[in-house]
């Protein structure tokens, strides 16, 4: 495996595409970067943003550029000497109109599509109804009422048929038109007609042959059908002009249309629906991406042979998989992406809780970093102002701080409102098990129902990674289940003991024979719950201390200590020493600056109170009644002391977003138009009051400084910490970038070649000068990362998988503020943190072993042995000492 030095990630989209990506290049190499890490860049959905809504695996993306766009960027990576990393995408498809041939096949043709196995679709659903049907829930309206307005209408399309709903389009299924096409044949006396009409009838036997040789069979057959009739209608009008009067009259009839309708492989359903009743799997309640079952070794290699032809070639050195907590059987699928491209660097968008580990049986060199920017970035919360944060956040909310609580409720809420149709299915599973029990088989399916949701709600992580076809299952994944079930038996006394035991006992493969379907879905729906239930609503409603509240990490968690990072960084090591080191991502709530200067209240608790007292009395007249509520309120302050400046409609978008995804006053579904308005009116003029902002921007005069030191001393830990840095797109320089789609606005590429080629002229003096200006652009954090990358590239041994990490610890009175360690023999860091209360550096020494070395940063020399942390910092507040010589 040739891992990258390290990666820059990049969002590709129609605005920033191939070409304007390989614009860049040159300013990134030069920066010092070695790999481009892509977004994906199969083909989206249209006006996709992210590229996360993939509808073809087998085509690189039109906006984007195309084939020959990717060719020409790859030419430009390869004469400059970099690679490329790409974010891949196995769980889930995008399923708009016929963009997705896979899936429009499989609405056309149900359990005969060659395409149907593709997709996690429940065909055998409990109610008759929903029987071998997809349930797409997208009408305004019940069914009846949209066919009795006219809104749904049938058109021929050469020799298909498909249904039109405003923009939306789903194909009609073949042998559903036999009928109709058996009646314009007696009309016109056509032959080929009537013969067209008989093929279809007989259709469903095509299929009659078992596995993909049958479905396989059923396609090639109902093409034949479709391009022959299409051109039975391109040379005999008359029969064409005869189809489309009968579908005129069809769709002037709400009777016949309904009969049509209900012969459809699909059905369609009022958009609420989906809560409940859904029989596909979802990417978390996202109704238009659809589960792919990769699980399946055809699909994986159907869906993988553009991405692993491209590894073959040399022309992808590294692979980013997406959210493979959503995967039937995460460790089979790494273990066959690994047997496919045995030499790239490979790394997963696992997302850790405190103290959970990747699991080792994955053939992966480690995670995209969450896991390190969290424990990296509580070294910047000062653990003492927890205390008073709480009564601060108590007092002026009124709202609970143990975030235990908050999470449980959130996830509880989610499981009910969002993902009730995940439940239900697990439901129905489980009530097939207990069947076969005679101990179990009366429980009531609402016991079994609440007994699920109950000890999902109480999971502690993600997921588990239980192989239960093979019966195999982690020690530590059993404990895990355990303690879930232990806390959802105490949180639910009045359903029967028992029957947590019994889910206990499937859950952890005791009970034989091993009910497979069951343990792996709702190993699936637990990711699911956390996602939605935690990173998007529990962190928009627990707001103590926001800059906590970040994708991998735990609000509940205050600070964490040089000794817990030092263990982080030992077995990351020892373990995984090629991982993904990130602070800033797509997928992050606020940018690492904003984080820093957030964490800086937890070191100033008392001063904080005081301008939230200040603030709030003076901003209450802008207030309509009790709207916005305290916690927004809360939110507000803390968000303009992290991204000040920053313009109104942003500020007004990100509120809204947060209030939505809070799910409390209003939401995405259930949109609280009053609450809204009133929220605006509020920021709006509160940014219009003078009083109130420069009482903002006084507050922030001393806290700005202090948080640009912390933010180059956590850009200086990811560049030499165990692991492969990661750079988010922009964050060379300050960025105060809020959640998406507010951290993928356009870079300002020239700017940041324009300040690339100002230090060349600048000394370290100069540039540290500019940390204090309120219009800095970067300069000091841009450095950092230059000088850093720069001696990674030239001397790469120092920071290779085999060599030592060892802690350096720092003597005085003020030592608990330096974070030092050493890679090998040849390279150290040294980073200040909670620079609000450590005064000066008086009396505190670094024992640097012995030796001549180098700050990189300043060109100082620095003698080994007892080495006085004032006079290190005293040129740049951050060091990276090399042994010369």
């Amino acid at each position: 495996m040739n891992p990258p030095s390290s990666t820059y990630r990049l969002q590709l989209h129609a605005g920033f595409n191939f070409d304007a990506a390989a614009g860049i290049l040159d300013y990134l190499r030069e920066l010092g970067i070695s790999h481009v890490y892509c977004s994906p860049i199969l083909q989206a959905a249209p006006g996709s943003t992210h590229g996360y809504d993939v509808v073809d695996y087998h085509r690189v993306s039109e906006e984007l550029g195309g084939e020959q766009a990717r060719v020409r960027f790859l030419g430009k990576l390869r004469e400059l000497g970099m690679g490329q990393v790409l974010d891949i995408v196995p769980n889930h498809m995008a399923i708009t109109g016929s963009r997705n041939s896979w899936w429009w096949d499989t609405l056309e043709n149900g359990i005969f599509s060659r395409y149907a196995p593709y997709f996690d679709i429940e065909w055998n659903a409990p109610e008759e109804r929903l029987r071998n049907k997809i349930l797409l829930p997208v009408l305004e309206d019940h069914s009846g009422r949209v066919i009795e307005a006219g809104k749904l209408a049938v058109e021929r399309r050469g020799g298909a048929f498909v249904l039109r709903y405003h923009e939306h389009s789903f194909p009609i299924a073949p042998e559903s038109m036999t009928e109709l096409l058996q009646d314009i044949a007696g009309q016109t006396g056509s032959a080929e007609l009537a013969f067209l009409a008989d093929a279809l009838l007989r259709l469903p036997e095509t299929a009659a042959d078992s596995g993909w040789a049958g479905l396989n069979a059923h396609h090639r057959s109902k093409e034949t059908i479709r391009e022959l009739l299409a051109r039975l209608c391109t040379e005999q009008p008359e029969i064409a002009e005869a189809l489309d009067a009968a579908l005129r009259d069809i769709n002037a009839d709400p009777g016949r249309l309904d009969r049509l309708l209900m012969r459809q492989n699909y059905r369609l359903s009022r958009w609420q629906s989906a809560a409940r009743e859904l029989a596909y799997r979802r990417f978390f309640d996202i109704n238009s991406l659809v589960g792919v079952r990769v699980e399946d070794e055809q699909v994986f290699a159907d869906s993988h042979e553009l991405i692993i032809k491209w590894v073959h070639r040399g022309e992808v050195d590294g692979l980013r998989v997406d959210h493979p907590d959503g995967l039937h059987d995460p460790g089979q699928y790494f273990e066959r992406l690994r047997a496919a491209a045995p030499d790239t660097w490979i790394v997963a968008e696992k997302i850790l809780q405190p103290e959970e580990v990747l699991p080792e049986n994955w053939p992966i060199a480690g995670t995209t970093g969450y896991d390190f920017m969290n424990v990296a970035g509580g070294l910047f919360v000062d653990p003492h102002g927890e205390a008073p944060l709480n009564e601060l956040y108590r007092g002026f909310t009124g709202e609970p701080v143990d975030f235990a609580t908050v999470m449980h409720e959130k996830k509880s809420m989610v499981l009910r409102d969002i993902l009730g149709s995940d439940v239900n299915r697990l439901t129905a599973l489980l009530v097939q098990i207990c069947e076969d029990q005679r101990d179990y088989r009366d429980y009531t399916r609402h016991e079994l129902h609440e007994a699920t949701r109950e000890t999902i709600a109480c999971f502690p992580v993600y997921r588990t990674y239980a192989r239960a076809e093979a019966g195999e299952i982690l020690e530590m994944d059993a404990q895990i289940v355990s303690r879930a079930v232990e806390a959802a038996r105490d949180l639910r006394p009045d359903l029967d003991s028992r029957l947590f035991d019994f889910l206990r006992d499937i859950l952890t493969l005791r009970v034989k024979p091993v009910e497979s379907e069951f343990v792996m879905r709702f190993q699936q729906v637990t990711a699911s719950a956390m996602a939605k239930g935690v990173e998007d609503t529990a962190f928009y409603s627990y707001l103590r201390l926001v800059s906590l509240n970040e994708v991998g990490g735990s609000p509940g968690k205050f600070g964490v200590s040089i000794e817990e990072f030092h263990k982080w960084c030992s077995e990351t090591q020892a373990r995984q020493p090629l991982t993904m080191l990130a602070t800033s991502t797509h997928d992050t709530k606020r940018s690492e600056d904003v984080r820093c200067r957030i964490h800086v209240l937890s070191e100033i608790p008392a001063a904080w109170g005081e301008a939230v007292a200040r603030w709030s009395e003076g901003n209450a007249r802008h207030r309509s009644g009790e709207w916005p509520d305290r916690k927004m309120e809360y939110l507000f302050y803390q968000t303009l002391v992290g991204a000040w400046p920053i313009s109104r409609e942003r500020l007004i978008n990100y509120l809204r977003k947060c209030a939505r995804e809070a799910k409390e006053h209003t939401s995405w579904t259930e949109q609280n138009a009053a609450y809204e308005e009133a929220l605006e009116k509020f920021v709006s003029a509160a940014l219009e009051d003078s009083d109130f902002t420069g009482s903002l921007e006084n507050f922030l005069a001393p806290l700005v400084p202090m948080a640009r030191v912390g933010s180059l001393a956590l850009t200086l830990l990811k560049l030499t910490a165990p692991g492969v840095p990661d750079l988010y797109q922009g964050s060379e320089l300050w960025d105060l970038s809020l959640v998406d789609p507010d951290n993928r606005r356009p870079v300002d590429y020239d700017t940041r070649r324009r300040l690339l080629c100002e230090l060349e002229r600048l000394s370290p003096e100069e540039i540290v000068a500019r940390m204090g200006a309120p219009m800095d652009e970067g300069l000091p954090k841009l450095w950092t990362v230059r000088e850093t990358l720069r001696t990674r590239a030239a001397h790469p041994e120092w920071f290779g998988s085999d060599v030592a990490y060892r802690p350096l610890w720092v003597a005085g009175p003020k030592a608990a503020s330096v974070v030092a360690f050493q890679r090998g023999d040849d390279i150290v860091t040294v980073v200040p943190r909670l620079l609000m209360s450590a005064g000066n550096w008086e009396e505190v020494n670094l024992e640097l072993p012995e030796g001549n070395w180098r700050n990189q940063l300043t060109g100082d020399d620095v003698p080994g042995g007892k080495v006085e942390i004032a006079p290190l910092f005293s040129r740049f507040p951050v060091a990276l000492l090399a042994r010369s010589g």
